[in-house]
């Protein structure tokens, strides 16, 4: 089923480009823009959980509105993508330039009036907004409860993305804080939202939605703990985004809540000027305390929860199978 959701993001990005083609030629560069993320080698991960979610509960292989959703669970993403490198003033994503640095030297290559930077954020919150509202129309033929679903997943989605700038701006250490945006901007909207909207699609019982739940917000968890390491420990050549830049930018990560809670070095460093710290001193001491291989620990204990959710809800094949999916979306270089 993977496939045809490949094949039906590929199909329905065209049609809007040959749409908008005879309209106005112009406004291709906008749907190019989502296109280009969309294949730029994302994982996949939300329409694989989708996906499995759906077959494990007994969902027909041959639905079109199981293919939709996964697809549009693509588009959320890539519309999340391209908003979050804006806020984060990030240059590179998937080894690439980000779209807004994209846009930005279009803009002076042309030798436009108005300020190139300004112009390329424009574009890529444009672009972000385009593919939400592409996502919107994939999900418009889904059953009344995978709806409630995803716009409990969109609404998630939004207020985390809230709470992160606004952690970001307050430059106050706040670790249940940083666990709240862990919980919306990863463990729901990566895992258990996923799952939760395959298994709506497929009338999965409560006993299996309830397991999907605890196994997809351990998995969640245990993912962004990845995605923090990464980095913080993780090259830019690998990673394909720049190094350290949560360090950078003082944001209050599941990482640091962890540190701050059980490093008293780190206490002692950060106090109560998170902004004031210098992030070449914090990351060597990060790396002083071990508090790698601790957080590498939770992971472990994240991933031992969330098998234990699903090997008696579900068959050994499909156990094993999301064991499996765990296992390559948090043991990951990128």
């Amino acid at each position: 089923m993977l496939e045809r959701v490949e094949a039906r993001l590929a199909g329905f990005l065209a049609g809007e480009r040959r749409e908008w083609a005879e309209l106005n030629p112009d406004a291709v560069e906008l749907v190019d823009c989502v296109a280009h993320m969309v294949a730029s080698g994302g994982k996949r991960l939300r329409p694989s959980f989708c996906i499995a979610a759906y077959l494990a509960a007994g969902g027909d292989p041959a639905s079109d509105q199981a293919v939709d959703a996964a697809a549009a669970l693509e588009l959320l993403h890539t519309s999340a993508l391209l908003h979050d490198d804006v806020f984060d003033a990030s240059e590179l994503r998937r080894n690439e330039p980000t779209a807004h640095m994209r846009h930005a030297t279009l803009h002076t290559d042309r030798g436009w009036h108005g300020e190139a930077r300004r112009y390329g954020e424009s574009v890529a919150i444009l672009a972000g907004n385009l593919g939400l509202v592409y996502a919107q129309r994939l999900m418009d033929g889904s059953s009344p409860h995978a709806r409630r679903v995803w716009g409990e997943l969109c609404t998630e989605l939004m207020v985390g993305q809230f709470l992160d700038v606004r952690a970001a701006a307050r430059f106050q250490p706040d670790v249940p804080l940083a666990r709240w945006i862990a919980l919306f901007k990863s463990g729901r909207y990566t895992v258990s939202r996923p799952l939760a909207l395959g298994a709506a699609l497929a009338g999965g019982s409560p006993r299996l939605l309830a397991a999907f739940e605890e196994y997809g917000l351990a998995v969640g968890e245990a993912f962004q703990l990845r995605d923090d390491l990464l980095d913080a420990f993780g090259s830019a050549e690998v990673t394909g985004k720049p190094a350290r830049l949560d360090f950078k930018q003082h944001k209050m990560t599941l990482l640091m809540s962890f540190a701050l809670s059980d490093e008293p070095e780190v206490r002692a460093l950060v106090g109560d000027d998170l902004p004031g710290t210098d992030p070449d001193e914090l990351h060597a001491l990060l790396i002083r305390t071990g508090i790698r291989d601790r957080v590498e620990a939770v992971i472990a204990e994240r991933l031992k929860v969330a098998d234990e959710a699903v090997s008696t809800a579900l068959p050994p094949a499909w156990a094993a199978q999301l064991h499996a999916m765990a296992q390559a979306a948090v043991y990951r270089e990128k």
